[in-house]
């Protein structure tokens, strides 16, 4: 996934990790859906006044709210159950760093605001489809499959925005510090039955 530019590629074993826990990992699929949709709102409300991010970002979290139906109905299909939301650690980590990296000005707080929200979605892409390729439960290789292409296009979107609305700052060096920054968190996960994890 070199166009995800990502450092650190997740290795395919943390599948067999979510095999043994296919409840586990759909539950916390279902509140990472719920938590993307959430985030979309969030930068909605503080930046209503670009009118195109609005728009797109209220299309993107009505997918997200889609893609937690999804997870729900697989759920249910199965006999399984919705367990309570979960706490996502790397989620958080990147959320620091967000917060710590600001300069204080609006502009600064969105462009962070979407470089986190992409670096998400870049590796939540790369997690779908290490699990598309890997796991040997058929229905949800090709659930994995569809949601890796949806993922893509949240990425996009939010680093399209991130360089158009980021005047005065320079995005791409913004991004290649996100990448770095994440590739010392992500080596530390891999080991639990998360999107994340």
């Amino acid at each position: 996934m070199s166009v995800l530019r990502l450092k650190l590629p997740t290795d395919p074993r943390w599948v067999n990790i979510v095999e043994k826990n296919i409840e586990e990992i759909l539950t916390d699929h279902a509140w990472c859906e719920q938590k993307a949709a959430t985030n979309a709102i969030t930068i909605i409300t503080n930046n209503s006044e670009h009118q195109d991010l609005v728009k797109d970002l209220l299309a993107l979290a009505k997918e997200e709210i889609d893609h937690f139906e999804q997870v729900h109905n697989i759920i249910i299909k199965r006999g399984l159950k919705l367990g309570r939301e979960r706490k996502d650690d790397y989620v958080n980590e990147l959320y620091l760093y967000m917060k710590k990296s600001g300069t204080g000005s609006r502009v600064s707080a969105l462009v962070e605001r979407l470089l986190f929200s992409a670096m998400i979605e870049a590796r939540s892409c790369e997690r779908f489809k290490v699990l598309s390729e890997n796991i040997q439960d058929e229905e949800l290789a090709v659930f994995y499959r569809d949601l890796m292409e949806s993922e893509a296009g949240h990425y996009t979107t939010f680093i399209t925005y991130a360089r158009k609305y980021g005047v005065g700052i320079d995005v791409e060096k913004r991004w290649r510090e996100w990448l770095e920054f994440e590739e010392s968190v992500i080596e530390n996960y891999g080991k639990n039955e998360t999107i994340h994890g």
